[in-house]
């Protein structure tokens, strides 16, 4: 999927033959404020600012790019060839959603991609889970689950509440349950490498991987869903995570908010009052101190 929007740093020793080769291209030139010029044709707007970044933008800038400013005047070829820089090699992502909310469960996700998966997510436009609606999550998910080696380990309130009294610490728990993920995607597929998107000091998952007696070259990075396959894990660990949800909200004949906020504590304090307390062990993860301010609306 090509960008609508294509930005290149020019050198000073570039502009006079850009502009020319512009001029000659039937591009008529405005100087708006903080530019060189401006340059607009039919599909093709060419900005080239003060700070020598030149932003194309149009309908039709794909061929304009590709057939001239790439091999005319850039001497690369990012646009026209964007897995250059892209890392094509066999791996898993791992990602995880729901550790935020009160409600719901913690859904840990795994992807594995060999060189052409990752071409294929890139044409999916997989990327980072948190830039998609939830009806985009769920079709995301649908195509990558049909089409990808993966694991996702879902803990329901009541599962996730016992494995958090054993742990008792929210890092570890997670990094139980990245190895237990990775492993299992690891043994299916005999891959080898894995990043993670950072959670904790890089110590807390190597003990888990250690633990578990997992050899695995495990990359951990902060912002990991920039990586397409992590981004691929993390939309499966967000699907599972609404999916689960809407499992719930069924099961218990009420509509489960996202997150930790004021609707939160309303829907809690309304099914404590309906339910009893015990509730909460089927729904929510209790050590969240909402718990305790729900407890102290009701009583």
């Amino acid at each position: 999927m090509k960008p609508s929007t294509f930005t290149a740093k020019i050198l000073p020793e570039q502009i006079a033959k850009l502009q020319a080769d512009l001029e000659e291209q039937g591009f008529t030139f405005t100087k708006p404020v903080h530019t060189v010029f401006s340059a607009k044709k039919k599909g093709v707007v060419c900005t080239l600012y003060e700070s020598g970044s030149l932003v194309v933008q149009g309908k039709e800038m794909g061929e304009f790019i590709e057939f001239y400013l790439e091999p005319e005047v850039l001497n690369e070829f990012k646009f026209s060839h964007p897995d250059v820089d892209l890392d094509l090699s066999a791996r898993i992502g791992l990602d995880e959603a729901g550790k935020g909310d009160f409600f719901g469960p913690l859904c840990i996700g795994g992807v594995y991609a060999d060189e052409d998966g990752i071409r294929k997510l890139r044409e999916l436009g997989v990327r980072d889970s948190k830039r998609f609606s939830d009806e985009s999550i769920l079709k995301l998910a649908r195509k990558i689950r049909a089409a990808f080696p993966y694991t996702v380990i879902r803990l329901f309130p009541q599962k996730y509440n016992e494995l958090y009294g054993r742990f008792k610490n929210l890092n570890r728990l997670l990094a139980w349950a990245h190895a237990s993920a990775l492993g299992d995607l690891s043994q299916k597929t005999g891959c080898k490498k894995a990043i993670l998107d950072q959670f904790a000091d890089r110590k807390v998952a190597e003990q888990a991987l250690q633990q578990k007696r997992i050899e695995v070259e495990l990359i951990q990075r902060v912002r990991g869903e920039a990586d397409p396959v992590v981004a691929a894990a993390s939309i499966l660990a967000r699907a599972g995570f609404l999916e689960g949800m809407e499992t719930l909200s069924q099961e218990i004949g009420s509509v489960l908010p996202k997150g930790a906020g004021k609707p939160v504590l309303t829907a809690g304090v309304k099914l404590v009052v309906k339910h009893g307390p015990d509730v909460l062990e089927k729904v929510a993860k209790t050590h969240f101190k909402t718990k305790g301010e729900i407890l102290a609306r009701v009583t």
